[in-house]
């Protein structure tokens, strides 16, 4: 059953590592603020997806995450020397378009009720 729930505790800790690591800042101008929307560890926490959307749904993605993968060297040193597991995780950023599909549905949902109302 630990083995289960220790990519999650993982991810939890990496979470709250890249977003202090984030505030401080990154020198590549293509990282804007963002909010990390959710992190996936492998079950054998070699690898790290990091799903993330540009803070408050402005700003380019495509940009973001690319800076994101610029700089993912630092990130990894930094979260080596702070999460103490015996493998650095590989850290895999993806640009979260959950919160584009849910607005999508809303708006395809209120134009439905419109037409059943006329």
């Amino acid at each position: 059953m630990s083995t289960y729930q220790r990519p999650e505790r993982v991810a939890q800790q990496l979470t709250q590592i890249l977003s202090a690591l984030l505030r401080q800042g990154v020198r590549d101008p293509r990282v804007t603020p963002l909010t990390i929307t959710r992190v996936r560890m492998s079950p054998d926490l070699r690898v790290a997806d990091i799903n993330v959307v540009p803070l408050g749904g402005d700003g380019n993605g495509e940009e973001l995450v690319a800076g994101l993968e610029s700089a993912t060297g630092f990130l990894r040193r930094q979260v080596g020397r702070q999460l103490r597991l015996r493998h650095t995780p590989e850290l895999r950023f993806h640009l979260d378009t959950m919160l584009d599909q849910a607005i999508e549905m809303t708006r395809l949902l209120d134009r439905m009720s419109s037409e059943r109302e006329e």
